[in-house]
């Protein structure tokens, strides 16, 4: 839950689900929202995936999930699990012997849809395989690939389809006596996806993967899974997400953090406050920021920090956060600390200065927060 008592406002009411577990991840229930990407590498070449989800893992990742269609990648599947520091979601389609393969290698989660891989004798070994390895499973429902039957009753892809279809297949585990899932009921086409949540989040209390599905490249696919996903996330609804994109997947994760910092529902790293700028400028707002981006990359410690051009919404703006910079005259600025002003930096300097102060900062919280043994966010 995102609780401000200050500003009530604010506030996002988390939908109650149930908790299954990912690996070591608590998904649902009140653990924090986990952000996952899928791998695009061959998976046979296990060397090339585990090098993708070390970089993915590197810039905050949860959960990364590993395209499983062949036996040639459910072999690879063995390495590559115990190489990732983070939980392997494995996903299957159609053929039932990937997802046992898959779950005897050390998968943390099946994508499975249940009604997609054949009689309920083999629906039945693929639960036996997941509950002896300690795997979860994900029902993952696409506005694009929805059972015949449905499209002939409902004439297209709508929110009762995606919904009756997930709740079909949830029937399925249930009846098997697997409750350890989440489910997901994704389309490209957001008004779809975002309704459809909406229905299933009344009709269960599965934890939910939010995503909208082929969403495009990093500009518009960031766009579009914001409006969607955030319009979701800000009504409470969402246990886990993945923002799809047409980019590397290192760029999904910094998406989808970005867009839980900005509701308030997880804090890794720092958080840039920033003016667009205009002709009040005292130095280049717009260059700063971006090589600022870049060289703070790296920090996981949760830090707020306000980057403004000008004396009009600079003190106000770095009173809020806990580092900021406010441009001024004679090529240099006011550095502000927790809220206050504290000292005059050069324009020349302040790149150098900023990260430095941000790190020294970083460390100190990393410091405090493993004498007190807290997890990062």
């Amino acid at each position: 839950m995102s609780h401000n008592p200050i500003r009530p406002w604010r506030n996002i009411e988390r939908r109650k689900s149930r908790q299954i577990r990912v690996g070591n991840v608590l998904v649902g229930g009140d653990a924090p929202i986990a952000v996952q990407t899928m791998t695009n590498t061959p998976t046979e070449d296990a060397d090339a995936t585990i090098q993708q989800i070390l970089r993915a893992a590197e810039a905050g990742v949860d959960i990364v999930r590993v395209s499983c269609p062949t036996e040639e990648s459910t072999a690879a599947m063995r390495a590559i699990c115990k190489a990732s520091p983070v939980p392997i979601v494995a996903d299957i389609h159609f053929h039932y012997k990937r997802g046992i393969e898959a779950a005897e290698a050390g998968a943390a989660c099946l994508r499975i849809n249940p009604g997609n891989i054949g009689s309920h004798a083999r629906v039945k070994e693929v639960v036996a395989a997941a509950r002896a390895n300690g795997c979860s499973m994900r029902i993952g429902v696409n506005g694009g690939s929805l059972e015949r039957h449905l499209l002939e009753k409902y004439g297209e892809p709508c929110p009762d389809a995606m919904v009756e279809s997930a709740l079909d297949h949830a029937r399925i585990l249930d009846d098997l006596g697997f409750h350890d899932y989440k489910i997901s009921v994704k389309a490209s086409d957001m008004f779809l996806t975002v309704a459809a949540y909406q229905l299933l989040a009344e009709a269960t209390d599965a934890p939910l993967h939010l995503g909208i599905t082929e969403a495009g490249g990093l500009r518009t696919g960031t766009v579009k899974s914001s409006i969607g996903m955030g319009a979701l996330l800000w009504a409470g609804i969402g246990d886990t997400i993945r923002v799809s994109l047409s980019a590397d997947p290192v760029e999904e994760v910094k998406v989808g953090y970005e867009m839980l910092k900005s509701l308030g529902l997880r804090t890794r790293g720092v958080n840039i406050v920033a003016c667009p700028s205009c002709a009040r400028q005292g130095f280049d707002v717009i260059s700063t920021v971006e090589i600022l981006e870049k060289r703070l990359a790296h920090i996981s410690e949760p830090i707020s920090l306000s980057i403004i051009g000008c004396v009009v919404n600079g003190p106000g703006e770095a009173a809020l956060t806990d580092l900021g910079f406010t441009g001024g005259g004679k090529e240099s600025g006011k550095m502000f600390v927790a809220g206050r002003p504290d000292h005059n930096v050069s324009n020349a300097d302040m790149v150098e200065h900023i990260v430095k102060l941000v790190e020294e900062k970083a460390a100190k919280m990393k410091a405090q927060r493993d004498a007190e043994q807290v997890p990062a966010e």
